[in-house]
């Protein structure tokens, strides 16, 4: 009667197969191929995000209350002469651009928050910022309606004010992760109130500029696409270039200095770069919380920990989240929205609090 052959017998009798010379190189051609999988891995998972989200980005233009195929769009696109691509190009596409590019400059903040205050739980929506910029931003279009197009302008000094209130105030010979989450929670609480008492004002300015609370990306222009992707453009492609002082800055500080980093300077830079960011997108997408905090953890248990990958990770990811969730609340009970803040609200609450408690565990 013949006994079936176990897969370890089957590797050990072709190992035994081998010349005795060439088993060692075997090995070796292994162990090889292992290292280079491994390290390609974390850049096929950034191309495989990319392919998503260019995948929803088509799928987004083509789904809603006016509805193309795919053969329709591209013809209407070259000729001109589709009138319903005409309303596609002119209104669809701008709102999903500007989806997009609030979620990357969400999500990159969101990163950059994290490595300059070594905390997990730093996001621009949680510690304040972005409620600051909103604030600032309402405030002068209230009292100064001629300056409305210069909003953007006043978001980033409001979200700048938000984080200097919160490196101020948390700072106690270094940076305590718990103070300094609770210090942001507080802020966020006070500017958020304050933006939402000038909704009882009437005014039109106040109706118009709030968006920077709404985040719904109805009747978006390319003109905000503009702005957006100048001042976000610019921000992303810094943030970039931050990735290796970001790895730095996992050291303490003392051994970030004997490494030759500049550590104030750098994180002085890094904090302005996520400030911009974070107040950009929310002057024109509005205020969306927890992008910066879901994407940066989702791509360090994809792509590991290093900021050279994780950023460019968490543009790309940040700018599916917000696509998928304004598509979403734009498409589930239409002709009705529902605002992306919302949606990403139910997924954040939940997975924040999943993070608390195992934070929680991991200091027991």
């Amino acid at each position: 009667m013949n006994t079936p052959i176990s897969k370890t017998d089957q590797t050990e009798r072709a190992d035994e197969a081998l010349p005795m010379d060439t088993r060692p190189y075997a090995g070796a051609v292994a162990k090889a191929t292992s290292r280079s999988w491994r390290k390609l891995k974390p850049y096929g998972l950034i191309i495989f995000t990319a392919l998503l989200l260019a995948g929803l980005a088509l799928f987004s233009a083509m789904t809603g209350s006016i509805k193309v195929s795919f053969g329709e769009l591209l013809g209407g696109l070259m000729s001109g002469t589709n009138e319903q691509v005409g309303i596609i190009k002119d209104l669809r596409f701008p709102r999903i651009i500007v989806s997009m590019l609030s979620g990357a400059a969400l999500a990159v903040s969101g990163a950059l928050l994290q490595a300059v205050m070594k905390n997990a739980l730093a996001e621009p929506g949680i510690i304040g910022i972005s409620s600051g910029a909103g604030l600032v931003s309402i405030t002068v279009v209230t009292l100064f309606p001629m300056l409305y197009f210069w909003s953007p302008l006043f978001s980033v000094l409001g979200g700048a004010l938000a984080c200097y209130l919160v490196y101020s105030l948390s700072w106690r010979t270094g940076l305590n992760p718990l103070r300094l989450i609770l210090v942001g929670i507080a802020i966020n609480a006070t500017f958020t109130g304050l933006g939402q008492s000038f909704n009882y004002r009437g005014s039109y300015a106040v109706t118009s500029v709030n968006q920077a609370i709404s985040s719904i990306f109805t009747m978006k222009t390319w003109e905000d696409v503009h702005i957006l992707a100048i001042f976000g453009g610019i921000g992303l492609i810094v943030s970039l270039l931050l990735g290796g002082w970001c790895n730095m800055l996992a050291f303490n500080d003392e051994t970030a200095r004997n490494l030759g980093l500049r550590v104030v300077r750098v994180r002085l830079l890094i904090s302005a770069v996520a400030v911009l960011l974070a107040s950009v997108a929310t002057a024109i997408g509005g205020l969306i919380m927890f992008v910066g905090l879901l994407v940066p953890h989702i791509g360090r248990a994809l792509v590991g920990s290093s900021y050279k990958l994780l950023i460019p990770f968490s543009a790309i990811g940040g700018a599916l989240l917000v696509l998928a969730a304004d598509t979403i609340g734009r498409t589930v009970l239409a002709p009705a929205e529902i605002p992306a803040s919302i949606i990403m609200a139910v997924i954040g609450g939940p997975f924040l609090i999943i993070m608390l408690m195992r934070s929680d565990r991991l200091n027991k």
